[in-house]
């Protein structure tokens, strides 16, 4: 398993994918021309493109806290569903993942999730033998952004689809959730960013160590050939939102020379990112263990 891990100041940092999949390429790109996309990534006869679910595990060496950022889709999905994206776990699952650097479930101390659309939250809970929903990491206090908690709970028409009931239900007796604010800081060199144009309250953790950056990216940026600024998908409730996000935080990323650690990107781990003063671009692609 191609999995890579690193030491990051005080922290230990372990990569994870627990799956992969595909989602629509036009959906994925907005208003941008297939013909200009599939360049890039290309799409299957459905009109799909390869993505992954990479999550991150963080080990606090200050506070002996294990992190883990997001969980993946689950394994609840029928078999229609399943097809409809494509599901993959025939080489990563996040029980794989855990095992290969050595951690379980009961392991982690704390889960942060980017937000609760089903990609990155379905893992928090499975059906045990009598069909019944448990938690999958009993040990864990779950942290979201409070904004983003009134948003799942209580979704527009649009984006209900993505806040599968059966994934928010359970979190909302579970006596470990946490509602955190804006920009919230977990410990030294942990914090977070949040964002509003995919969906309010999206946290994108930070995690800063010797002079570097680190940031997981969540869905503000999902693969490395979102980065042009009007790349912006047709899932996002708040598109040009978005593209004011983008670019304030492209040209933080530049300017400081970011690590940005990307979810869904079934190629790049890590990009870099630079700017010419007219528009943005990859400077730099890199695994965790290299940075």
């Amino acid at each position: 398993m191609d999995l890579t891990k690193t030491t990051f100041g005080p922290f230990e940092l372990f990569s994870l994918r627990t799956g992969d999949f595909r989602l629509d390429g036009g959906a994925m790109f907005g208003v941008v021309p297939k013909t200009l996309w599939n360049k890039s990534l290309e799409a299957d006869e459905n009109n799909r493109i390869p993505m992954t679910m990479r999550c991150l595990l963080i080990k606090s060496n200050n506070t002996g806290k294990v992190y883990l950022i997001d969980n993946g889709v689950g394994d609840k999905f029928d078999e229609k569903m399943a097809g409809i994206y494509d599901l993959d776990f025939t080489t990563y699952t996040l029980d794989k993942s855990l095992e290969f650097h050595g951690f379980a479930k009961e392991d982690i101390t704390d889960i942060i999730f980017s937000h609760l659309h089903f990609d990155h939250c379905g893992g928090s809970t499975y059906f045990d033998e009598n069909g019944s929903l448990k938690y999958a990491f009993p040990n864990a206090v779950h942290h979201v952004n409070e904004k983003h908690w009134e948003t799942a709970t209580n979704p527009n028409k649009r984006e209900r689809a993505s806040f599968l009931k059966e994934n928010i239900e359970p979190l909302k007796s579970f006596d470990k959730m946490s509602m955190v604010g804006d920009d919230h800081l977990f410990e030294e060199g942990l914090s977070t960013i949040v964002v509003n144009g995919h969906t309010l309250g999206q946290q994108l953790p930070v995690i800063q160590a010797e002079g570097k950056t680190i940031v997981f990216m969540a869905d503000l940026l999902p693969t490395h050939v979102h980065v042009p600024l009007p790349w912006v998908m047709g899932y996002d409730m708040y598109p040009a939102q978005t593209l004011l996000e983008k670019e304030d935080f492209l040209n933080k990323a530049s300017e400081g020379e970011w690590f940005l650690y990307l979810e869904h990107d079934a190629h790049e781990e890590v990009i870099q990112v630079s700017s010419d003063g007219r528009r943005f671009k990859v400077s730099n692609k890199l695994l965790l263990n290299e940075i």
